[in-house]
């Protein structure tokens, strides 16, 4: 499966009734039906470990992005308009910041190991806390409630796993609480935020501007608000678009396919 195709659903298992192992691209299983693959005797990869330290720099890359304005910049240095660049024209400062992690898996906390670089305070948000020693090597702070990270933070990132607990977790009142002058970064799903809040959230100066390389659906439609914002960065879905990262994908996912094949343990299988 690349870009979740095709879609794995029961009338595709029926008209298959030979196949033994689907593999997917990437990390997220949220557009594969475990259960009913299960029922089918059907076993399911992907290739969580290869996409984590791509789609880190893809998400230093939005939030660098966002907060010194470069698409904006960008645009009004190439502008045949531009007659000269105004003194007022603002970014805002990333090392010092806070940024809050929400999701502190594998690329949540690459993402930390690059922000610390940065000099900047971290807070994070989890399921479960990390050890004091992976803590400590990045300057984590540990929030157990979301709300409290989210009142904290300059910057927020969703780094977290789409599932029916995640399925719209930032929306109207989780927006309300961050900072005005706050930015929202998702790098996970597009379903983890809810669009038509951040919209308003946006448009409505709640917070100060957002970096998604994701989106519900992708690519957006062309008359969608989001697209209209200067205060928005989108991308499409590149986190771990790489030669390098992308080409070991395809090599993991042959090698489950042949074990698969072959009657032999799968590599890096969905249990």
């Amino acid at each position: 499966i690349w870009y979740h195709r095709p879609a794995i659903n029961e009338e595709l298992l029926q008209s298959l009734p030979n196949l033994k192992v689907v593999a997917s691209a990437g990390v997220g299983i949220d557009h594969l039906d475990l259960k009913l693959l299960s029922r089918y005797g059907v076993k399911v990869s992907n290739t969580p470990f290869v996409v984590s330290t791509d789609t880190a720099d893809m998400s230093m890359a939005l939030l660098l992005a966002s907060a010194r304005r470069l698409v904006e910049g960008h645009e009004m240095a190439v502008s045949p308009d531009t007659e000269y660049f105004p003194a007022d024209w603002l970014g805002v400062e990333v090392s010092g910041a806070t940024l809050g992690i929400l999701g502190m898996g594998t690329i949540g906390y690459k993402v930390a190991e690059r922000a610390k670089a940065f000099e900047m305070k971290i807070l994070y948000h989890n399921r479960n806390q990390r050890k004091k020693e992976e803590e400590s090597a990045v300057g984590a702070v540990y929030c157990k409630k979301l709300d409290d990270l989210l009142q904290q933070s300059d910057f927020v990132l969703l780094a977290v796993t789409l599932t029916p607990q995640t399925h719209k977790l930032i929306g109207k009142r989780e927006l309300e609480l961050m900072k005005p002058t706050a930015t929202l970064i998702n790098i996970s799903r597009g379903l983890v935020v809810d669009q038509d809040a951040l919209v308003e959230a946006l448009q409505n100066k709640v917070i100060k501007a957002a970096a998604l390389d994701v989106t519900y659906p992708e690519p957006l439609p062309r008359d969608h608000p989001l697209l209209k914002l200067k205060n928005v960065i989108v991308t499409p879905h590149i986190g771990s678009a790489t030669k390098k990262t992308r080409w070991i994908m395809m090599e993991e996912m042959a090698e489950s396919i042949e074990a698969g094949l072959a009657g032999l343990p799968i590599p890096r299988e969905v249990l």
